[in-house]
This record gives C-alpha cells, structure tokens and sequence, in this order.
C-alpha cells in the first residue's frame, strides 16, 4: 500500500513521471530584478540614454558645437513660467526646447551630446577597473602568502595618495606640456590621441589608474572565501591547474558582487568626470560635457537659472538611474534571497 501510494505521488495521470526544472541562479536573479520597481525604473532611464547618446545626431536639434549669437540667453515661453524672475530681460524664442546659452548654442542638443561623454565614462572607468583589479585580487587572493603580503602593501600606499588629486596632478601636467612635446615621440601620439577623443583619454587613464585599488581588495577578500570551499579542494586532487581553478571554478563564483560594486561604483566616476569638467580639466572645448555646462551656466545662475539647473537634472537623473540599478542587482544576485519571493 505504501508503495502504491508513493507511486501515485511520482507519476502523473497518464503515467508519466512528474519532473520540476528547477531555476538556474540566473533566472531567479533576472526575475527577482524585474520585480524591483526601482531597478526597472533606472536601467529603462540608462537604456534611453544609451539610445539618446548613440543616435544624438537624429535626437538633437543641431550640432552641439553650432552658434547663433544673435540669439544668446534666449529662452522658450515656458521656461518664463518655471523661471518668472527672467521676465524683465530674458528675450523669448521657442527654437530652443531649454534656451540657448550665452554664444547661442542651443541646449538641449549639448545636453543630449553630453550624455556620450558621461556613459562613455560609466562603461570604460568600470571595464579599466575590473581588468585590473580583478586580475591583481585574483593572484594575491589565490597564493597568498608573500605573495598576498607584498600585493596588499601596494595597494596600501596606493591608496594613501587621494585619488582625486592625482588625476588632477596628471591632467594638468599633460595638458600643459603639450606644446612642449616633440613630434614623433610616445608623448606625442598619446597627447594627440587625447586631442582626438575630445580630451577624454586622460579622464579614462586617471580613472583607471585609481579606481582598481578598491576592486582588487574586494576580488582578495572574495577569493580566499571561495578557495578554501570543498569544490576547489576537488579540483586540486584530480589535477586542474592553477588557471583552470581560477577561471572555471572561482571567478564565476565571485563575478556577481565585482558587478554589483562596479555598478554602484559608477556614479562615483561620473562625478569625478564631471567634477574635472567643472573646473577646466575635463573635455576639450567644443565638446560638451555636462560639468562643463554646469560650469558655464553657473557664471549666469541669477539671471538665466537654465543654464545651470537643466545640464544637473540631467547629470543628477542619470546618477539616480544607476544607483536603483546597483541596489536591484545586489538584491537581485545575493544568494541568500534565491527562491524567495
């Protein structure tokens, strides 16, 4: 009878047995993450703007670097009536959907070209982070020992220099010798490469430099989690190498919270762009960036707040837009929440 019972339990209605596909780590993560209203709501907000950058040339209304300047400060009627204190002087015209600013470049389209320069360093700052950070983590974390001792300690001093004012300290010196450079030289077509990616090469190098501190510490601590586990001790006994072991079994291990931290971490050099445009050290003028917008409009901020305020809600959306998607991958990829709801 018992047996008979459990059979009718295991087999189906036509007698077939009854099989549940269990859901894989990634698929309860994707599906907990669409359920996060906010992490939706960020990664829509990104996928605009990734859209809106791409395809600048049909989203904005003329090229970003165009001059009217007989129609400097001017501004739409509604931005009359968010700005009322601009009535006695502002001259109105509708050809500019947020106003143009002081030489007569229409806004929104420097808005909408900016957003390459912001994305640009939100996806490269992460990608340079994690190349070396995670190779540097991996190797202090997986011999440790010495090894891990004298890895650490550069990274110590590393990140005793602040890393805001190195890349100042580096900016400034190649922008300021480079009429001092020799043609031919490495110098040279390095300089000339900044010159011909807007200025953007420098932001992307001093990023770079000082941003992987932080992910080959938190690749460290990840690793030696995992390699004291007993799938890694199984690997070791039947053989694997130390590179099969460190790309087959512990970095997929270990790759969802190095997202998460990138992720989270990418305000942080959109910021630090912005910040660096703000005070002259950013792009190369035309190209425009929305610190260097905020920079410009900050000079007129009584008079023509639109300048200023529009080129911020821009930065200040997108900065929000990545923060909801860090939280909902982080909630969405912690192991502790798999299967629940």
């Amino acid at each position: 009878m018992a047996e008979t019972r459990l059979e009718s339990e295991t087999l189906g209605s036509a007698g077939m047995p009854l099989t549940q596909k269990r859901e894989s780590l990634f698929q309860d993560a994707f599906r907990r993450l669409l359920r996060n209203r906010a992490a939706v709501m960020g990664g829509t907000i990104i996928l605009l703007l990734i859209l809106m950058a791409v395809f600048a040339p049909l989203v904005a209304l003329k090229s970003f670097e165009v001059q009217v300047l007989v129609d400097q400060n001017k501004v739409p009627e509604w931005v009359l009536k968010v700005f009322p204190t601009m009535q006695p002087y502002a001259e109105i015209s509708n050809d500019y959907p947020l106003g143009a600013d002081r030489v007569g470049r229409d806004l929104f389209s420097r808005i909408v070209y900016g957003a390459r320069v912001s994305l640009a360093v939100a996806f490269i700052g992460p990608l340079i982070s994690l190349l070396i950070g995670v190779i540097y983590g991996s190797i202090s974390g997986y011999f440790g020992g010495r090894v891990d001792n004298i890895m650490m300690r550069i990274v110590d001093v590393l990140y005793a220099f602040p890393s805001l004012l190195f890349i100042i300290l580096l900016m400034a010196f190649f922008r300021s010798t480079i009429s001092d450079i020799q043609p031919g030289t490495f110098a040279y077509y390095v300089s000339k490469l900044d010159e011909n990616m807007g200025g953007m090469f420098f932001i992307f190098v001093g990023i770079g430099l000082t941003a992987w501190e932080t992910m080959a510490r938190l690749t460290r601590g990840q690793v030696l989690s995992i390699r004291e586990k007993e799938f890694i001790e199984a690997a070791h006994t039947i053989g694997a190498s130390n590179l099969r072991i460190m790309f087959r079994h512990i970095l997929p291990n270990i790759v969802g919270p190095l997202v998460v931290a990138e992720t989270l971490a990418i305000p942080g050099y959109i910021s630090t762009e912005t910040f660096l445009s703000f005070i002259g050290l950013g792009v190369n003028p035309p190209t425009p960036s929305w610190g260097s917008m905020i920079s410009d409009g900050s000079s007129v901020i009584r008079s023509y707040p639109n300048q200023t305020i529009f080129p911020a809600l821009a930065l200040a959306i997108t900065m929000f837009a990545f923060n909801f998607l860090g939280d909902g991958l982080r909630d969405a990829l912690d192991p502790r929440l798999r299967g629940t709801q």
